[in-house]
């Protein structure tokens, strides 16, 4: 069985209209970390982990669900295409609420600079990571609109490995740069969901 959005006009329109939204987020995101580039680049390697699992596991998920038919969702196909779109756009809301919440603190890569301080409003309230919380939740719905199993559990693993691995190097860099004021705002919430991890 194709999947839904490759055979249904209408849910590929309604894809490709909700991945536009989320690149041009993304490019807009990218430009203004541009702006605030001071302190020294601490991310060791882990923002090219990051793109090269984003990378594998997005090319990987459109190849598995065009070819590998016998994972495709059979039953509901509009209310999981439906509901990966609003979860995309809900990851999509709230990682730009929490970089905006940053402010002139946020980075695509980790810095750390002078007079930085803990940001503890927003979504910051709730986890320590949050528009990694909303990468994951784009991811996993992105992997539901495609339509297949493989495609989804490929979107839902790869790139989480990234992004843990990228919260093990910009933690460590917070609590260099930050120290105790860190400690107290980590040791008050969850890295990526509230009460679980």
């Amino acid at each position: 069985m194709a999947p839904f959005p490759f055979s249904q006009a209408g849910a590929r329109i309604a894809l490709y209209v909700v991945l536009g939204i989320w690149v041009l987020s993304e490019w807009r995101v990218r430009l203004r970390s541009t702006f605030n580039q001071r302190g020294t680049r601490l991310d060791r390697g882990s923002m090219l982990v990051v793109v090269a699992t984003v990378a594998a596991s997005v090319g990987g998920a459109f190849v598995l669900a065009r070819n590998l038919l016998a994972a495709a969702i059979a039953d509901w196909r509009w209310g999981f295409l439906v509901a990966g779109l609003v979860l995309m756009c809900a990851g999509i809301a709230l990682r730009q609420w929490a970089v905006a919440g940053l402010g002139s603190f946020f980075t695509v890569d980790v810095r750390v600079r002078p007079g930085q301080t803990v940001v503890d409003r927003g979504p910051y309230r709730w986890v320590r990571h949050p528009s990694y919380t909303g990468l994951i939740a784009i991811f996993v719905g992105l992997g539901l609109a495609l339509d297949n199993w493989a495609a989804l559990a490929v979107l839902a693993v790869v790139p989480t490995v990234g992004l843990l691995v990228r919260i093990r190097f910009e933690e460590r860099a917070l609590l260099e740069g930050l120290g105790e004021q860190y400690r107290r705002f980590a040791a008050g919430r969850r890295r990526l969901f509230p009460g679980v991890w």
